[in-house]
């Protein structure tokens, strides 16, 4: 991980960590808030429920009071019954109905934070490992579930329920009450002071769980270099560390939480032991009756219920509260968007890029300049260049030259300091981000796969590529054998274990091919390449070439010696424009490059009798 991801990271986790909780209430609401007509049903759905059970100890006193004076029971034991079923209905439409909306707040936080993720800015993605961002795709948008649904009603239930008991309760005997809520005071100081350890720990529990998944995602991506470094002890105890922090963290909230329980539960048997002993006394002189007080105790009872929906929703919201902290850290990513000029080019009438002259620049750079944030020095430095609508540009140089970085300018992953960038004439700024890359293939130098078939890869820019022109690509570049060795052909299901990485790259040089763009551009496409299929690639890019745009980065320079223009760059600025023997003869530094790898000064081009499948 670079030293700019990890600040990137820590200064995510500081941020979520440093919200207030007022802020945090708010991004948790901000899930719940399309849902809250159903919330308002489920409400009303518990305060119904909440209401029969504050009528049962009433209707209790009334049967207890009929048996002393030897009157029918028919009529309040109808009632309980009433009650019974009527409450257990209530509980259960509740129950499917909070279930039912926590499922479609997970899958709305989660289909939205990937399409956040998707559309952000590659620096801001890039920054973080992609396993803690999965991780808070996955595990965090679990947290917020109970928070954003069941936490809420049993707050507003507890608050009723609590509400509700102690009105009833003062109604039966106020001095019996005094008791009962001097003990509750007591209890919710205790449980309230304990909360912000509690969010803390929640917090720090979910930050490890990300940092292992990123630290875990990032091994199991390079499996085999571990493994041939006898790596697998260090890793295990470094994602060991990482688990071990969370479980410290876990086992801390765990115990504040049931710490927090057992207060509660503790202080409501002290209110039943105080009471047994003040309503006995109160029964003995006569203030209250038997009955009177079992129906104060049986609401006491009643009163574990809203306490501990109430200590239980607290708990659940502090998970949530840090669960939507972390996730809206994602949410706060910077999108792409296009400059506020941006427009179709052609919609003002006239024909799309101004319909430029055959010999016009397609890609024209003007005094670009870049620096990437806390660098010391600008990556490009005032770097202008025409790029031909047809024939094959190379960029070449030493690393840290600012060849990758052209790359992700012209896509649109980045946005230049200084100087503006040009397309078919026109500024940047005036197409849109979907414009430009619909003209632009790009084979990166990683050349990842994407999970899914063959075919899919292959056609994954052109989906309604036909299946000619996906099996024209693979014979292209040499892939036919490969392809027919799998089970199930194009069709069968690849990832970045079961193919080489020079299979790896092919596919990718295979997928840009398919998508017959106007411009190809290659990153280091060659490194994996045997000789052979180098050839074939060479050739395809030269088909390319002949009626489109190709910008080929390369360090062999093997690649490159037969292109229309070569680009020198050295610490960010063009040193040299040119062919490979102009340059072989003007500049020391391309003698240098050439001289490291050893090529031979002379090389020609393929021979006219070397042809390769042509793409349909």
């Amino acid at each position: 991980m670079t030293d700019t991801a990890s600040e990137t990271r820590a200064a995510g986790t500081e941020g979520a960590s440093e919200r207030s909780t007022r802020e945090k209430v708010r991004i948790l609401w901000g899930y719940a808030r399309p849902h809250k007509a159903v919330i308002a049903v489920a409400l009303v759905l518990g305060a119904i429920g909440t209401a029969a059970e504050l009528a049962t100890p009433l209707v209790t006193k009334a049967v207890l009071d009929g048996l002393e004076m030897s009157a029918s029971l028919r009529t309040p034991i109808t009632i309980l019954g009433v009650l019974l079923v009527a409450g257990s209905a209530v509980a259960l439409i509740q129950g499917i109905m909070l279930g039912t909306l926590a499922e479609r707040i997970i899958l709305a936080a989660r289909t939205g934070l990937v399409s956040h993720l998707l559309r952000a800015r590659v620096p801001e993605v890039t920054a973080r490992p992609p396993g803690e961002l999965v991780t808070r795709v996955t595990s965090d948008t679990l947290l917020i579930r109970e928070a954003t649904t069941s936490s809420i009603v049993n707050f507003v239930n507890g608050i009723l329920g609590l509400v509700g008991a102690i009105v009833l309760m003062a109604y039966l005997d106020a001095v019996l009450l005094g008791v009962t809520v001097a003990v509750l005071i007591l209890v919710g100081i205790s449980v309230v002071a304990l909360m912000p350890r509690l969010s803390r720990a929640q917090q720090e529990a979910q930050e490890h769980v990300g940092a292992l998944g990123g630290r875990l995602e990032g091994v199991i991506r390079a499996l085999r270099t571990v493994k041939s470094a006898r790596a697998e002890s260090r890793e295990t105890d470094r994602i060991g560390g990482h688990a071990e922090a969370s479980a410290r963290s876990g086992i801390r909230a765990v115990k504040l939480e049931n710490i927090s329980w057992t207060i509660t539960g503790a202080g409501v048997n002290l209110a039943v032991m105080m009471l047994l002993g003040v309503g006995a006394w109160r029964v003995s002189t006569g203030a209250i009756t038997v009955s009177t007080l079992v129906a104060f105790l049986l609401y006491v009872f009643q009163l574990m219920g809203p306490v501990m929906l109430l200590t239980m929703s607290l708990t659940s919201l502090q998970s949530g509260l840090a669960a939507a902290a972390r996730i809206s850290d994602v949410e706060e990513m910077e999108l792409e968007v296009d400059d506020d000029g941006a427009r179709h080019p052609g919609a003002d009438g006239g024909p799309a890029g101004g319909a430029p002259g055959a010999e016009a620049p397609v890609l024209r750079l003007r005094d670009v300049t870049f620096r990437y944030p806390e660098a010391s020095a600008a990556a490009l430095d005032g770097v202008s260049l025409d790029v031909p609508r047809r024939g094959h540009t190379a960029i070449v140089g030493p690393s840290g030259a600012g060849k990758t970085t052209i790359m992700s300018l012209l896509l649109r992953f980045l946005h230049p300091t200084q100087g503006g960038i040009e397309l078919d004439g026109r500024p940047y700024r005036e197409w849109t981000t979907a414009e430009i890359r619909s003209r632009i293939a790009y084979v990166e130098q990683d050349t990842p796969i994407v999970p899914g078939t063959l075919r899919e890869n292959i056609a994954y820019a052109s989906p309604e590529a036909t299946d000619e022109q996906v099996r024209a690509a693979v014979d292209v570049l040499r892939l036919t054998e490969r392809v027919a060795a799998m089970p199930d052909g194009l069709d069968t299901e690849v990832t970045s274990s079961n193919l080489s990485g020079g299979e790896r790259q092919r596919v990718a040089v295979a997928r840009a091919l398919v998508a017959r763009p106007e411009i190809l551009l290659l990153d280091e496409a060659t490194a994996q390449l045997d000789g052979l299929t180098e050839a074939a690639l060479a050739g395809a890019i030269g088909e390319v070439a002949r009626t489109g745009t190709v910008i080929t980065i390369a360090h062999r320079l093997s690649t490159v010696v037969d292109a229309d223009q070569i680009v020198l760059l050295e610490h960010g600025r063009v040193r040299g424009i040119g062919r490979h023997a102009e340059l072989l003869e003007s500049d020391e530094l391309y003698r240098e490059l050439v001289a490291a790898l050893r090529l031979d000064a002379s090389a020609a081009r393929p021979d006219e009798d070397e042809r390769v499948p042509a793409l349909p």
